[in-house]
């Protein structure tokens, strides 16, 4: 593509790289001009104009966009939308997790500057309608061999997971009689009904490992097991892990480098995932719960080998009413 001033002989069929105004009206950027336009701008007192050439083998930059956008997306859950000056949108269809192949995408604005495309942090959760990613083509058109390259690079690079999974049970044990707090059901309910799942029961129990083994045995059907307890679980033989293997479960693996978050594990009982809830799941703000049981209720893996991962950009806001934080009060004072 050549870019640059051209006398207004030179200038049709190009693109307008600048708004101009005329006395009546204005020519808008990206206008490919015409003979009318070319008239009006001589008119107008013009003698060259600032304009976009193609060459053999460009693509238009509204083109293009599309081009690569079709090539990015990977199954269903991704709609498009065609914005116009180079740009396509990408837009989540319904709840779930965005994967996103951070190589894939780092080589396709490798490809050529021309080139970009924005997309939301790996594995995010999303909300229908929500932007996921766009496509931007800075240029008025880019050189079709580079757009080849870019969408070899891209392909199949995004993809949303919706939920397939449909319900949970929540089991709540309890240090002290009486009954007990409902935030943590109602903030559990909350981030369920987010992904389209909802709490088929809240059973609580003493915070024994006997009782809270009868009560795994006894859950009602669900696809998920979440179990919150009354003290955090700071070991791997501590109530909660311990019960769950009591019941004939097993326990993959216990805590996690995602702060708040850390007191969380992670198992299966009877064919259904278990997920051991750290306190901080009582507050609605983000945790690392929250990524795990987003990414397991997507039907994505969860296990060591994810979890270990996630200290990379796990160091979340602190949530003010955490019993023991991060820092003592005469530090942050």
């Amino acid at each position: 593509m050549r870019f640059g001033p051209v006398p207004l002989d030179q200038a049709l069929g190009a693109v307008l790289a600048h708004s101009v105004p005329l006395p009546q009206g204005r020519l808008r950027k990206g206008l490919v001009l015409g003979a009318d336009h070319l008239a009006a701008l001589a008119v107008a007192g013009r003698a060259e104009i600032t304009v976009a050439r193609l060459d053999p083998g460009d693509v238009p930059e509204d083109a293009a966009a599309l081009r690569l956008a079709q090539a990015l997306v990977r199954g269903p859950g991704l709609r498009l939308q065609v914005v116009g000056t180079g740009r396509v949108n990408l837009h989540a269809e319904g709840p779930g997790v965005l994967e996103v192949a951070a190589d894939a995408i780092h080589a396709v604005n490798a490809t050529d500057p021309m080139i970009t495309v924005a997309t939301l942090p790996e594995w995010q959760r999303v909300e229908p309608d929500v932007m996921a990613a766009t496509v931007k083509i800075i240029a008025y058109a880019v050189p079709g061999a580079a757009l080849d390259a870019a969408c070899a690079a891209g392909q199949g690079a995004l993809a949303l997971h919706a939920p397939v999974l449909r319900s949970a049970v929540l089991v709540e044990t309890l240090i002290a009689d009486g009954p007990p707090a409902p935030k943590g059901a109602r903030v559990t309910a909350d981030r369920l009904d987010r992904l389209g799942l909802r709490l088929a029961a809240h059973v609580t129990v003493p915070h024994r490992a006997d009782a809270l083994r009868q009560a795994l045995l006894d859950a009602p059907p669900a696809d998920l097991v979440l179990i919150l307890t009354g003290s955090a679980t700071s070991d791997p033989m501590d109530v909660a892990p311990q019960a769950l293997r009591l019941a004939g479960g097993q326990v993959d693996h216990v805590g996690m480098p995602v702060d708040p978050g850390n007191l969380l594990f992670i198992g299966r009982l009877g064919g259904r995932p278990v997920i051991g809830l750290p306190g901080c799941a009582r507050s609605p703000a983000l945790n690392g719960a929250d990524w795990v049981l987003e990414r397991i209720a997507c039907g994505l893996p969860v296990g060591a080998a994810q979890i270990v991962r996630m200290g990379v950009g796990g160091l979340l806001t602190e949530i003010p009413t955490r019993p023991r934080p991060r820092s003592r009060s005469e530090d942050r004072a």
